[in-house]
């Protein structure tokens, strides 16, 4: 008893003060601090729209995003009271690249055709998340997700676990599983007939069962999706030279796309299977490695995007069996390769959209660089490849791609000047994204 009126006075005497307070103090409430401001200062920075270089640039970060950038001594960009100086000294400063082929889950250096059936989804997305963190260490703010085997759609658990702030990671734009035939390259299962698994929802061997497998990856959350137009290199069957889903297949599966205002990418190696899913209204190809003449200008007319996964290639040629491959996928891919400088001559005749996509471990992901220059493309424009170009992929200019004022403060910093020996690109030594230091002081 004695508590029970201990309680009701001290309950009263909390409504007696709130009573005593002014209506002015009633009414007011704490207002929300303000974003935190950095300042980052270097020797230079990169338009990467022209190639102009900015000497002594200084870049305000105003919570996520791009205040105002100009050179040191513009009273524009004078650091504000209580800012956060960081003078990152003698580096080229960069936006934050983007990779647009990107697969995050597993252990990536596991090249057999049954690694994805010896691990739980669980611990997949765990490699998942470990991977990510490699990508953002290169300067990689931003990926497009080329699919995953994942019933449970580790990627997406990824990409909004990031978006809610729960874990750290690039800005993911995923697509969700690979739509494939029976027997195609996205076919997981490699087992024999009599140890067979049940049928994934990813097949469709029909024009009327694309619809549900398009609608379920859309239902769980995908942002684009991903068809195999043809079969590929690494998988024990598949032929990458014959088209698997249909030219009908294909554009239901854009029809259906479109609709729900997303994208399609299509993994085409061989030429028919290219040019059907060029037909079908594809937004982009990946690979392309068969292209001939007329899809090319067909690409060209049409505004078809691709990317061209060069070093994946020829980094998995070069590794033969040595990660688990199987002799018939290191046959594939040896046998491939010698289409690859050819399609890409092409490419650059019909002045084709090129965005950056790597298609590989993470630890290789600068290594596209490198490829892009020696198959053709000037430093500038590999750059772009990853930057203004994969923004324009992405359909989010207005938000990454390029160092300005509102866009999202994703930032790279690298040692030398890969303008003129590309290989400085691997040189990171400072990245943020959205105004968090991920590398760097």
């Amino acid at each position: 008893m004695k508590n029970m009126f201990r309680y009701a006075f001290l309950g009263l005497s909390l409504s007696l003060a709130a009573l005593a307070q002014s209506p002015a103090e009633a009414g007011k409430s704490t207002p929300p601090a303000p974003p935190p401001v950095e300042v980052v200062k270097a020797s230079r920075m990169l338009d990467v729209r022209s190639g102009a270089i900015l000497h002594d640039p200084v870049i305000v970060v105003e919570g996520e995003r791009i205040r105002a950038i100009g050179q040191a001594g513009e009273a524009s960009v004078q650091a504000p009271a209580g800012a956060r100086i960081l003078d990152l000294g003698d580096v080229l400063l960069l936006p934050g690249l983007i990779d647009c082929h990107a697969h995050i889950l597993g252990n990536q250096k596991d090249l057999s055709s049954t690694a994805s059936l010896r691990m739980s989804s669980a611990q997949s997305a765990l490699w998942g998340y470990h991977n990510l963190q490699i990508w953002m260490a290169h300067g990689f703010t931003a990926l497009r997700e080329a699919g995953e085997s994942d019933l449970g759609y580790g990627q997406l658990a990824l990409r909004d676990s990031i978006n809610s702030g729960l874990i750290r990671g690039p800005r993911i734009f995923s697509s969700g599983s690979f739509i494939s035939v029976t027997g195609g390259h996205g076919d997981a299962d490699v087992l024999a007939p009599d140890q067979a698994l049940p049928r994934r929802p990813n097949l469709a061997d029909s024009v009327e069962e694309i619809g549900p497998a398009v609608r379920r990856d859309l239902k769980y959350g995908a942002d684009w999706i991903k068809l195999m137009a043809t079969g590929g290199v690494m998988d024990p069957w598949s032929d990458y030279n014959v088209e698997e889903l249909s030219e009908a297949q294909m554009a239901m599966a854009v029809e259906i796309a479109h609709r729900a205002h997303k994208k399609v990418m299509a993994h085409a190696e061989g030429t028919e299977g290219i040019h059907a899913a060029v037909l079908a209204g594809v937004d982009s190809i990946e690979h392309g490695t068969i292209l001939d003449e007329p899809t090319a200008k067909l690409m060209s007319e049409k505004g078809t995007w691709l990317v061209p996964t060069l070093e994946t290639f020829q980094r998995g040629a070069a590794l033969g069996t040595s990660l688990g491959q199987d002799p018939v996928t290191a046959r594939k891919g040896e046998e491939i390769l010698k289409y690859q400088q050819h399609s890409f001559d092409l490419a650059r005749k019909y002045h084709l959209k090129i965005a950056y996509g790597v298609d590989d471990d993470p630890d290789f992901v600068s290594k596209e660089f490198l490829a892009l220059v020696k198959a053709g493309l000037t430093p500038l424009e590999a750059i772009q490849a990853a930057t203004i170009k994969g923004s324009q992929l992405l359909g989010l200019t207005d938000q990454i791609g390029t160092l300005e004022a509102g866009k999202f403060a994703d930032i790279a910093a690298v040692r030398g000047d890969p303008l003129k020996n590309i290989g400085d690109i691997e040189n990171v030594v400072f990245v943020m994204k959205g105004g968090e230091v991920i590398v760097g002081p």
